[in-house]
């Protein structure tokens, strides 16, 4: 009876702290929407739009500043915050970028491979505060169409010791990543290529790639090429639902509580098999949400760099048409 109680008094409590993000015009749920608390941390909503937020769990936040693919910002006070949230849909220029034009012409299937390693020191370390962009140039004059992305993963193994055995079990994991497409702008990421909010879940089932299926979202590569981009939400269910994942550690220090943010699997290989330097990191809840070249004498504090690791080696696929 005392668990019971318990629980009814749990899941009591969450409903209360739920609040739902919706489209204003449909009234549809705005999936994995972006909530900031203006402090260098933040949270995501779920595929439902929906997040959990109370002045218990976050005490020092009086402000929630939220995002989303198509949506005007929406920024409130979390004083008698309101169950539901209305953002305003937003699309800036977005048809002159992106091609909407069917090619049925010949093509040629060609692949970009990706750059795998199973090295856990020459990984990234996931975290929710952080989107990890990639450079495509565009070498060809004829019209490309993107069909897939793969994207490289590193497994661990249970056991430390045969972690250079590929037979060896691997830890399990059930993660949610966002995967974004932005035009090149001098050389860093620009506006977006598609509004569509495009998710992925990846386990250890998956191996050392993840490759992602994108050609119906018809989106062809401009000719100053463009950047794919990868962002962890975070550990999901058995049914692939976001869970309310802790966002960062508190850990007490001398002087305070100082917030770390929490790492999650699967580890993300870096290479130094590519002659450019092709790879952007922004800090989304930080530093203006302005992106940065991963690059030495940028502000980072990265073994990788220590060791000429600068790229995310991620992998292409695409078709490239002949001229009629």
């Amino acid at each position: 009876m005392p668990k019971i109680l318990f629980l009814i008094l749990l899941v009591s409590q969450i409903s209360i702290a739920q609040i739902t993000v919706l489209d204003s015009v449909t009234k549809y749920p705005v999936s994995y929407a972006t909530v900031s608390f203006g402090n260098g941390n933040g949270i995501f909503a779920d595929n439902e739009g929906k997040f959990i937020f109370t002045e218990k769990l976050y005490p020092d936040i009086d402000s929630l500043y939220i995002s989303a693919l198509g949506f005007k910002n929406l920024n409130i006070s979390t004083k008698d915050i309101p169950k539901l949230l209305l953002m305003l849909p937003q699309a800036d220029e977005l048809d002159e970028i992106v091609i909407g034009t069917k090619l049925n012409r010949k093509f040629k299937e060609e692949t970009l491979k990706p750059h795998l390693d199973d090295d856990y020191y020459n990984c990234w370390l996931p975290t929710i505060e952080s989107e990890i962009a990639v450079y495509f140039p565009k070498h060809s004059d004829q019209d490309q169409k993107l069909t897939s992305i793969i994207f490289p993963i590193a497994l661990e193994s249970k056991d430390w010791n045969k972690r250079k055995r590929a037979n060896s079990d691997k830890k399990k994991f059930s993660t949610l990543f966002m995967v974004k497409f932005y035009a090149n702008h001098k050389g860093a990421p620009g506006k977006v290529l598609t509004y569509e909010t495009i998710v992925f879940r990846a386990t250890e089932k998956d191996g050392d790639a993840y490759t992602l299926n994108v050609e119906d979202y018809g989106i062809y590569i401009p000719k100053d090429g463009f950047f794919v981009s990868l962002q962890v939400m975070g550990y999901t269910d058995k049914a692939g639902k976001l869970l309310p994942n802790k966002k960062y550690k508190e850990v007490k220090t001398k002087n305070g509580i100082v917030k770390i943010p929490t790492n999650f699997r699967p580890l993300l290989p870096f290479t130094e098999k590519l002659e450019a330097k092709n790879t952007y990191i922004k800090r989304v809840f930080i530093n203006g949400n302005n992106w940065v070249k991963f690059d030495k004498g940028n502000g980072f504090r990265s073994s990788l760099l220590d060791k000429d690791l600068y790229n995310y080696g991620i992998g292409l696929k695409y078709k490239t048409f002949k001229d009629e």
